[in-house]
């Protein structure tokens, strides 16, 4: 790889930035509106908010920069610090009537969206840029539409107005306040699933005292860490969280200096009405354009035996279809901005992943390990030896537990290959996080730590952050602690099946990972998948009880979760300048608002849809696939010793962890003993995951996020950088703007969402089987 295309980074690919700040990079605590002369001559074009096409930034060079055409090429978060987040704090209100009713709204409409779509045969997620647009949209209504206090006499009447925010700017603090509230109301839909797996298939409903004490503690239990560790995961600058950029560049240039960022909107609407006309076709008209592969329309007439194949190597526009080698798919609603913002060190080790995972799939399932080729080539499923669907109530007791006795009459479920490589991997992958992050980023976590304390932190935002009010640490421990005590009466009172001391071992379990995930996710954009830890363990601690998996995995996985989200939440906040405090109040209040309208939501349809709901057909309304998998899994899981154990056919699932422990300790030694690899970005964590993620479900948009991130990250980004830094993220957030409010269009109007299906009629470009023509 050539040696600028990333900054100078340690044997990782990555490291918490700790070099202070160059001569000229100073904060002012002013807006900018009044700063003076001298000090927006002394800003980098890009934050001082204009929109020239000349060759010079107007700022200070830094000696470790590298700059094409007087252009800085961005090579890591300080300098996505200095030249794409403006640092512009104008100082307008973020907590406001407008904010909290348009958070409120908001997150009663994703809410209902996301749960009602837990029940329907098409999954459906809000995404934060749909959100974030519909926000935007309302709250210029409000400042447009509604009269001026100054229009009207009386003193009490203009401040009741103003207080209303009547005819008042809709500002950029307002903006994130509102999208981050709703954003937060799905963050306790664990929970409330749990309840609904327990309504439907153990004939249980909880208590009010358990539905109210335990959302609370599921929903809030992780925000305690994101708050002690902030300052790792949030303040420095390398800790960018580069898959919310996209987020952050459109709010600015929502906001900020409207006319002369005049030009880049009027290119954000152009792409965002492209996107969204774009997304008609390969969602709907022509459906093969999500899935374009020459070796599928190869072996179309081909016999049945080499068609299945070529199906499973080529095919991927179909779930668990196959691999997807060399299919493109055309339709951004799977690829999205998300490989236009992970940098190229993320990226260049996902591609190395993706190669092992092409082996290993078709190895394994060609070599029969498992007894794979009795099963299907992908696929989430249980199944007996003669490949046929194995039923988990055929094991269970009339209160939901395992019977011995039946189970063993029926004997073992078998999984495929993939499922198995994709837990092994999984597991993998945790274990390396570990190690990974003491190894390669403790010196500079604790340098951070360090800095934080004395307030020293180089990182401009975090400096432009210090006149708020930070959140007293005091806060986070009470939260903790009211939320503990909630969880703690759930299961003393018994109705969880999960003893006390099982509780804090969950809440042990999530707190131990949660840092380690949220350090790879603010250095990389993504972090690991580390649900299926929480049941593995609690299958192995609590064997012959599902439900109380269900809980145990529930607690400990919502702990990381939750410490993500918020860290990420929080770094929006610092980019943007809402005040510390604002951030934790609205976070809180979005998180047990959206949690109690899911719980609401949830109980009417399990109550009125039951049969359905338990029916594995369901109908064209509504559909119980989602609750029905998470019973499995955990009745799965709760026969952990006996699937996973010394003597059990998947042992090397649970050894994963052990051999991922050993990879960066591997990888160190390597470095030692040939220090030229330090020059290479390998993150051994980000590799084995990307080895096993895609086990199951669509992957014809591989080769396309592959090509997305070639042409962002590793071209333009160095050959353009005037181009990209104005336009990489801003076209990002418009594209998945445009493809996400089709999608939510298309699913009331033609995907069956709102009661009944119209499907595009059948052609060639809209076939009956699989979308790319494969067998």
């Amino acid at each position: 790889m050539p040696e600028h295309a990333e900054a100078p980074i340690s044997a990782a690919g990555g490291v918490l930035e700790v070099s202070k700040p160059k001569d000229g990079d100073h904060v002012t605590e002013q807006p900018y509106e009044i700063a003076s002369d001298k000090q927006a001559k002394d800003l980098p074009r890009e934050i001082h908010g204009t929109d020239s096409d000349e060759d010079s930034l107007g700022s200070p060079r830094d000696e470790d920069a590298e700059y094409v055409n007087g252009h800085p090429v961005i090579q890591n978060g300080f300098d996505v610090s200095k030249y794409i987040v403006s640092l512009r704090d104008d100082g307008d209100p973020a907590l406001t009537f407008r904010s909290i009713v348009l958070g409120t709204a908001f997150t009663a409409l994703s809410s209902a969206i996301t749960i009602l779509y837990t029940f329907k045969p098409t999954e459906m997620t809000v995404s934060g840029i749909f959100l974030q647009l519909l926000v935007y949209v309302v709250g210029q209504a409000w400042a447009l539409l509604t009269p001026k206090p100054e229009r009207f006499r009386g003193k009490w009447l203009q401040n009741t107005l103003r207080f209303l925010n009547f005819g008042q700017p809709f500002g950029i603090k307002e903006h994130v306040v509102a999208a981050l509230i709703a954003s937060s109301g799905n963050n306790g839909l664990s929970g409330v699933e749990v309840y609904a797996v327990e309504r439907l298939f153990y004939n249980r409903s909880v208590s009010a005292t358990t539905a109210v004490l335990g959302t609370f503690s599921i929903s809030l239990c992780g925000f305690v860490l994101a708050g002690v560790l902030r300052a790792l995961i949030v303040y420095p600058a390398e800790m960018v969280y580069w898959s919310t950029l996209p987020q952050v560049v459109l709010f600015q240039n929502l906001h900020f200096d409207k006319h002369a960022n005049r030009r880049r909107l009027i290119k954000f609407g152009w792409a965002l009405g492209l996107s969204a006309l774009w997304e008609i076709f390969p969602a709907y008209i022509m459906t093969w354009f999500s899935g374009i592969s020459i070796f599928c329309l190869a072996s179309m007439h081909a016999p049945a035996h080499i068609g299945s194949v070529f199906s499973s190597v080529f095919g991927g526009a179909s779930s668990n279809e196959g691999l997807g080698l060399l299919n493109f798919g055309l339709d951004w609603q799977y690829i999205q901005s998300t490989y236009l913002s992970l940098p190229f060190k993320q990226q260049l080790n996902s591609w190395i992943g993706y190669v092992i995972w092409y082996v290993a799939m078709l190895g394994l399932y060609y070599g029969n390990a498992w007894n794979a080729q009795n099963f299907p080539f992908m696929s989430t499923s249980l199944f007996k030896s003669d490949g046929s669907r194995f039923s988990v109530t055929s094991i269970l007791n009339s209160n939901g537990l395992i019977d011995y006795a039946k189970f063993k009459e029926v004997g073992l479920p078998y999984l495929t290959s993939s499922t198995v490589w994709g837990y092994f991997t999984q597991n993998l992958a945790i274990g390396a996080l570990i190690t990974h992050v003491l190894i390669f980023f403790g010196k500079d976590m604790y340098v951070a730590w360090k800095q934080a304390r004395a307030r020293t932190q180089p990182d401009p935002h975090y400096q432009a952050m210090l006149k708020y009010k930070e959140v007293p640490m005091w806060w986070y421990f009470a939260l903790f602690v009211l939320a503990f005590f909630a969880g703690l009466i759930v299961n003393i009172k018994g109705e969880t099946t999960l003893p006390a001391w099982g509780y804090i071992i969950a809440l042990l379990l999530g707190a131990f990972i949660a840092p380690f995930s949220c350090v790879l996710y603010g250095l990389y954009g993504n972090g690991v998948a580390t649900n299926q830890l929480s049941k593995m363990v609690g299958g192995a601690i609590h064997p012959g009880r599902p439900l109380a998996n269900l809980y145990f995995a529930s607690w400990s996985h919502q702990v990381i979760l939750l410490s993500v989200n918020l860290a990420n939440w929080l770094k929006v906040g610092q980019y943007t300048k809402v005040p510390h405090r604002v951030m934790f109040g609205t976070q809180i209040y979005g998180t047990l608002l959206g949690a109690g309208l899911n719980y609401a939501i949830m109980t009417t349809v399990v109550t009125n849809q039951r049969e359905i709901l338990l029916d594995p057909k369901g109908n064209s309304v509504w559909s119980g696939s989602i609750m029905q998998s998470l019973n499995s899994q955990a009745v799965t899981w709760a026969l952990a010793k006996d699937v996973y154990g010394i003597n059990g056919r998947y042992l090397i699932v649970p050894l994963g962890l052990l051999i991922g422990l050993a990879l960066p300790v591997f990888h160190w030694g390597l470095i030692k003993l040939f220090p030229r690899i330090q020059k290479w970005p390998l993150n051994t964590t980000i590799i084995i995951s990307y080895a096993g993620l895609q086990y199951y479900g669509n992957t014809s948009w591989i080769w396309s996020s592959i090509a997305v991130g070639v042409f962002s990250q590793f071209w333009l980004r160095r050959r353009i950088p005037r181009i990209y830094n104005k336009y990489n993220y801003l076209i990002g957030a418009a594209l998945d703007g445009g493809s996400q409010i089709v999608i939510f269009i298309l699913s009331f109007a033609v995907f069956g969402a709102s009661g009944k299906e119209h499907p595009f009629p059948t052609w060639w470009g809209n076939p009956n089987g699989n979308p790319d023509h494969c067998q």
